[in-house]
């Protein structure tokens, strides 16, 4: 049944060079799609995932930059008239406020990242997490209507709602991820567009494999599920992006194992 879900889709997954973006390419194209667009700014992993599936193809982009966002989707329309399904994986963590978490860990000290942040470290966070989302809504908004529509999904965080000492700027730009989406889901409905976001809780990535240890370890204690694995959120993903979600619009779906709920 799944194998059909997407038959004969155009496709586009952002952050689709690695980790959860990677793994919805390859089961994007297991379920039928005709076309998926592996889209990273890392050009080597983009071809690296492509070059192993068949019907995907490798897009390098920076999805903050909004002009190389708008040239890229029109380029799709233009080859292929019509784009059905986005996912928009791609999105980056803070790997200096990591390393000050740790080391207030190993000291016995409490967290002091908030004071030492800059100011290019909050804008990278935001540039590529929050603005690459609204790019990324805004271009796929503008491919599907009028062209019949289509289904938008883009990648929270839990740590929206159950926000992590240290990391203000990571859970201020993922909460915002959660409220764009919701609001432009409204907006974009009538024109047969859905958009949903998923909220993952620790997911075992690249991303994931630079938390200090001790992180990662109070991540995995108590009753609830460890790290998920990429192809268990692809699979999420790929619920909200089918036919079988038709009825769910706007929603934020927790995927933390249990970590906690809303």
């Amino acid at each position: 049944m799944y194998e059909a879900q997407f038959e004969g889709k155009i496709a586009v997954v952002t952050g689709g060079g690695s980790g959860i973006g990677a793994a919805t390419v390859r089961e994007l194209a297991r379920r039928g799609a005709e076309v998926v667009y592996a889209v990273d700014v890392s050009a080597e992993g983009a071809e690296k995932v492509a070059s192993g599936v068949e019907g995907a193809r490798a897009l390098q982009l920076d999805v903050s930059d909004s002009a190389a966002v708008a040239d890229a989707f029109a380029g799709i329309v233009a080859e292929h008239g019509r784009l059905d399904v986005v996912v928009h994986a791609a999105g980056v963590d803070d790997p200096i406020s990591k390393a000050w978490m740790l080391e207030a860990a190993e000291q016995g000290e409490p967290v002091d990242v908030t004071s030492r942040l800059t100011d290019e470290m909050w804008r990278r966070v935001m540039s590529v997490n929050l603005d690459g989302t609204f790019h990324v809504l805004r271009e796929s908004v503008r491919a599907m209507k009028g062209r019949g529509g289509g289904a938008i999904v883009t990648v929270g965080s839990s740590s929206a709602f159950d926000t992590l000492i240290g990391y203000p700027h990571y859970s201020a730009s993922k909460a915002a991820v959660h409220a764009v989406s919701q609001s432009v889901a409204k907006e974009v409905l009538p024109f047969g567009i859905r958009v949903n976001t998923v909220a993952p809780g620790p997911v075992d990535t690249g991303m994931a494999a630079r938390t200090p240890a001790r992180v990662r370890a109070a991540m995995e204690a108590g009753p609830a599920r460890g790290y998920a694995s990429p192809e268990e959120l692809a699979d999420t993903i790929l619920y909200l992006a089918s036919p079988g979600a038709a009825n769910l619009v706007g929603a934020v779906v927790l995927s933390n194992g249990g970590r906690f709920t809303v």
